[in-house]
């Protein structure tokens, strides 16, 4: 607790808690009986999400406080200097608001809330939502999530509490994307990628571009902007072949320089790998629990192992693991063990994490879940 950890494990409390509600506000005392801090109560081993520091009211000035200062914070990044409407609100511990995240889409903020705690102050945090005019909000949407420390905390029900857009258009960077915040994984689109996609289009001009585990085409839309010969979009998911061929069509409707398929991506590299001047390896979490670790790891080494040994002498690999229980030692660990197995000769350009809207609380490491190098294979 004296170092601003957002957490309070089931091990650390020595107070009988059998008669707590789920979800309750409490505070925290330590041994000598000084006040810590304030939080949400849960049964499970996270059992208490901090929420402040200070011995004050969880009440809706709280809540308008937290959110306004996010948005603030927001303002002042450089995604407002460019031609975007979406972007991260609230990033759970890193704005010091755990359990929230709040992703903004145009005119509509879509809420995951990953406690019990959180899904109480839903109508606080609506009415701070709603109290800042400058978002000019027409939906407010809450998202069902599988994550949480325990089966009580599992969100079940998607539910509107303004408006009720489903699904909408918006702008990154000046490319259009399709978002269904209703059917679509996380909030509706990976906010998270947005500088690396950027970056992506620096090395992709007359390139041929493979990316895989493409979700709704992120980083094909840009390497396709930035002017590459060609675009490969792979996903086993038909739902997001859909959405890829969607936003293909709302940015370069006529062209001929993409394909779409819907297949297996370790099956697609292994017969169309060495065709590739740049590769995007940008899985889903292989680990999201520490039980899963260790088969997470066989997994990122042999996409790795895949990609580098096929890709073309010169090539670029953009490489990702948004698994937080994949440290950053253990992921640049396991690319070298794809390295080295695939006997090629392999040099890091940059080192990569989420956006400046996804902050990292210093005092909480777990929030740095999104880790990513830019490789050149020789």
């Amino acid at each position: 607790m004296l170092n601003f950890h957002p957490w309070v494990f089931s091990g650390a409390i020595q107070t009988n808690v059998k008669d707590f509600i789920e979800g309750e506000i409490v505070e925290v005392f330590d041994s000598s009986n000084q006040y810590l801090a304030t939080g949400h109560f849960h049964h499970g081993s996270i059992m208490i999400r901090i929420l402040t520091f200070n011995r004050e009211l969880i009440d809706e000035s709280f809540w308008k406080r937290e959110i306004v200062s996010a948005f603030e914070l927001r303002k002042s990044l450089p995604q407002f200097k460019n031609d975007t409407n979406c972007y991260r609100l609230v990033h759970g511990e890193g704005d010091g608001l755990t359990g929230l995240v709040i992703d903004i889409y145009n005119t509509t903020a879509v809420i995951q809330s990953h406690s019990t705690g959180m899904m109480n102050e839903l109508n606080d945090i609506s009415a701070a939502l709603q109290s800042i005019v400058e978002l000019n909000l027409k939906t407010i949407y809450v998202k069902k999530t599988d994550s949480g420390s325990s089966k009580a905390e599992k969100i079940k029900e998607n539910m509107f509490l303004l408006g009720n857009d489903k699904d909408g258009v918006v702008h990154e960077n000046g490319i259009k994307f399709y978002i269904d915040w209703e059917e679509g994984q996380k909030t509706g689109f990976f906010l998270d990628q947005r500088d690396n996609r950027k970056l992506l289009g620096t090395y992709a001009a007359g390139k041929k571009v493979l990316n895989t585990f493409c979700y709704s085409g992120g980083f094909s839309m840009y390497a396709l902007k930035a002017g590459a010969a060609h675009v490969d979009s792979v996903d086993a998911s038909k739902k997001a072949i859909e959405w890829t061929d969607k936003n293909f069509e709302l940015n370069f409707a006529g062209n001929t320089n993409h394909t779409s398929h819907c297949s297996d991506v370790f099956d697609f590299l292994k017969s169309n790998g060495s065709e590739y001047d740049v590769i995007i390896l940008d899985p889903p979490a292989f680990a999201k629990h520490l039980s899963a670790v260790d088969k997470a790891v066989i997994g990122y080494r042999n996409l790795n192992y895949d990609a580098i040994k096929r890709i073309k002498p010169g090539g670029i690999i953009f490489t990702f693991s948004c698994s937080q229980a994949i440290d950053k030692q253990l992921f640049r660990k396991t690319v070298f063990t794809a390295a080295v197995k695939a006997n090629r000769k392999v040099r890091i350009l940059h080192q990569l994490s989420q956006g400046t809207d996804h902050p990292i609380n210093l005092y909480h490491p777990e929030s740095e879940y999104l880790k990513g190098l830019v490789l050149q294979v020789l």
